[in-house]
């Protein structure tokens, strides 16, 4: 049987009030203000009851299927929709229609792709590159050595509609949230080297940690984080 609206947006609420705790908290005990951190819901798996009844709570969405966000995307068009995976080139155009930040520019061809895509689009969209900081033959990015030696040509790949404002990568999946920690703690030390430099533009957003590890990714920088599980526990999954 469908759950009714109202019982849905109830656990969402006590959900996601118990993530904001969370983060609160963990900014308070590294001096950090929670405001600088964004909660990105990932409604891959989410039904769309589940992402009507969120978007009444919540204003920040990720998804990882090009198609998904442009079946989504124009139906709450007040959201601000992330794309956050692995993104095709024959499907790069649907992420600058419907994203406003792209997460997971993974190569200097897709990001070439992309700004001229958003440059002819005249939309304005964010990109983060996606780093491959644990080596992990599994996980797409950039290699940490590449972006270091050749920042200038991929600063100056991007245009005045694409602009490059971050870093984001992905964890392996460990028994506790402290194995993330230098995987994080690497992504944020790598921007930290990029804004050294006497060039633009300046990184300000650091993508990382997701249900099993925010915490630590908080700890250790983080302006967004991407929350699926445990923004929708308690609710039937979607998934198969």
């Amino acid at each position: 049987m469908t759950q009714e609206l109202g019982p849905i947006q109830t656990k969402l609420r006590t959900n996601l009030e118990s993530i904001n705790a969370r983060i609160s908290g963990t900014c308070r005990a590294c001096g950090r203000s929670p405001n600088d951190v964004r909660l990105v819901a990932v409604t891959k798996y989410a039904r769309w009851e589940w992402v009507q009844a969120l978007a009444k709570i919540h204003s920040t969405f990720g998804e990882s299927r090009p198609q998904q966000l442009a079946e989504r995307q124009p139906q709450l068009p007040r959201i601000q929709w992330h794309q956050i995976g692995q993104i095709q080139r024959n499907k790069a155009r649907l992420a600058v229609q419907h994203a406003s930040v792209i997460h997971s520019v993974d190569s200097l061809k897709l990001l070439k792709r992309l700004c001229l895509l958003a440059e002819q689009s005249d939309r304005p969209v964010e990109i983060l590159l996606q780093v491959n900081i644990s080596g992990e033959r599994s996980k797409s990015g950039f290699d940490p050595g590449v972006i270091t030696d050749s920042w200038e040509t991929i600063a100056r790949t991007a245009g005045t509609h694409a602009k490059l404002t971050g870093l984001m990568t992905m964890a392996p999946i460990g028994k506790i949230s402290e194995d993330a920690r230098p995987v994080f703690k690497r992504l944020s030390q790598l921007r930290q080297q990029i804004n050294e430099r006497d060039t633009s533009p300046e990184l300000t957003e650091l993508s990382m940690g997701m249900s099993s590890d925010f915490d630590v990714a908080i700890e250790e920088g983080a302006t967004m984080i991407r929350i699926g599980s445990a923004l929708f526990d308690g609710l039937e999954t979607n998934e198969h």
